[in-house]
């Protein structure tokens, strides 16, 4: 039990070049040249990581303040839909295939195609934050937890991830930290379904009843 502890404590507590004339006069192509459009390439990628980590700042500061649940769920499509979708073709159809696995409860190829997915791309947190779930319906807790904690390293506001840790934080009983991992939830999504009340319940056993 004390080993336990320790694993679920260390999880909660815890989101990367001259071209010669030999080469022109034999019409080949300079060196220089050949890497231009790879450095193109480079820089439009690093361009695309940057608008979408620009896109993301944006939806989650409008997620903060959604005066409505209506809207805040409408954000947060957007917020799944970007941290789904990478620039990487490959890995975008291996989500869709490892998301339809996992409805139909194809649980082992679901958990190959995410395993393959992370060893392609281990920062696409997504991949990790779809096999932590999967490892939870499969009641191997141990391999979620070590799931979301890279999750919440490569991404601190994903909420969901924070909410997943909080209930298995409280399964274990170390209430406080789940308490912890839920309020972290709710200041960055306060429309978050049914953890406001799941917070309300431990304050009262956690903190007890103000005076």
């Amino acid at each position: 039990m004390k080993l336990l502890r320790v694993f679920v404590i260390a999880a909660a507590a815890s989101a990367l070049l001259g071209a010669g004339h030999s080469l022109a006069q034999q019409g080949q192509t300079p060196k220089a040249e050949q890497k231009a459009p790879a450095k193109k390439k480079s820089a439009q990628k690093q361009k695309k990581k940057l608008d979408r980590a620009t896109q993301l700042d944006g939806l989650y500061a409008a997620l903060k303040q959604a005066p409505t649940p209506q809207i805040a769920k409408e954000i947060e499509k957007r917020i799944d839909a970007t941290l789904l979708v990478t620039e990487s073709d490959t890995l975008n159809l291996l989500m869709i295939r490892a998301r339809t696995t996992m409805e139909a409860r194809e649980f082992e190829t679901a958990l190959a195609l995410l395993d393959s997915m992370i060893e392609i791309n281990p920062r696409y947190t997504e991949a990790w934050a779809q096999r932590a779930t999967l490892h939870f319906v499969r009641k191997d807790i141990y391999r979620s937890l070590a799931d979301l904690r890279v999750v919440l390293a490569l991404e601190p506001r994903h909420y969901q991830a924070l909410a997943g840790l909080g209930v298995i934080l409280q399964d274990f009983g170390e209430d406080k930290r789940a308490l912890e991992a839920f309020r972290r939830a709710i200041e960055i999504n306060p429309h978050i379904e049914n953890i406001p009340e799941l917070v309300r319940r431990l304050k009262l056993k956690v903190e007890g009843r103000d005076i």
